[in-house]
């Protein structure tokens, strides 16, 4: 009979019988604690687990094998934001890294003891609290935007960015339109106010929940009709998902 390819890439979880047992096994031999870890998908447990966040801010950790290749791959998630990924071939690195995100790690601890480990964009700043995650994300927006040579966009992302009503929101863009979200988590909030800047003509449009509030001939003016039709009691994005209360 032929041989499992699965079975031959990774012999250490075949003998296990699954991804997770073998996770678990390695843990216990290096004194570490992963709690209950569980097959991400029934159909496949030699090659998918999950790793407990045990915490408010983190989500279980998932874990892949390739099939392709020895390769396992590792993504965690906390309120709404991817935070790491990683790519190794060692199952003991790929422990270690899951014992520190169980444990609360500081995420910059965990690159550190676990070189694999990657941190996201927003990965590098979500510790900072969502101030911090807010402030990056306009920074990277706006270095974005200039090296997109649209001068109409760049010229209204930057008078969003100097309007400190929206400047304390988390910004994202689709299809060009610039979005702003009281939560930096995905999903985002609904948007209270959307702008957007006409490629080929001196324009920008305003958007407000469910109708155009009007157009203007500059992004100042744009900016301020967006803010005209804000809460009057909007505070700064705060940290998580929208979970459709949130204003």
């Amino acid at each position: 009979m032929p041989s499992d390819p699965v079975e031959d890439l990774y012999p250490e979880v075949a003998a296990a019988g699954s991804l997770a047992a073998a996770l678990d096994a390695i843990a216990v031999q290096y004194g570490l604690s992963l709690g209950t870890v569980r097959a991400l998908d029934s159909s496949s447990p030699l090659t998918s687990a999950s790793v407990p966040g045990e915490s408010s801010v983190r989500d279980d950790l998932t874990v892949s094998a390739s099939t392709d290749e020895r390769r396992f791959r590792l993504g965690g998630w906390g309120q709404g934001i991817h935070l790491i990924v990683g790519d190794t071939d060692d199952l003991v690195g790929v422990v270690r890294a899951a014992h520190g995100w169980r444990a609360g790690t500081p995420l910059h601890d965990i690159r550190r003891s676990v070189p694999f480990v990657v941190l996201t964009r927003r990965g590098e700043v979500v510790e900072q609290g969502p101030a911090g995650v807010v402030a990056a994300e306009w920074q990277w927006l706006r270095q974005r935007t200039e090296e997109a040579d649209w001068p109409n966009h760049t010229a209204l992302i930057e008078a969003a960015y100097n309007e400190p009503r929206l400047r304390q929101l988390y910004p994202y863009t689709s299809h060009s339109v610039l979005n702003f979200s009281t939560t930096t988590g995905y999903p985002f909030s609904p948007t209270l106010v959307s702008l957007s800047a006409h490629s080929s003509r001196s324009n920008f449009r305003v958007w407000g929940r469910r109708e155009v509030l009007g157009e203007t001939a500059t992004a100042t003016e744009a900016v301020a009709l967006a803010v005209a039709h804000l809460p009057a009691d909007l505070g700064p994005a705060v940290a998580g998902r929208y979970e459709g209360q949130r204003r």
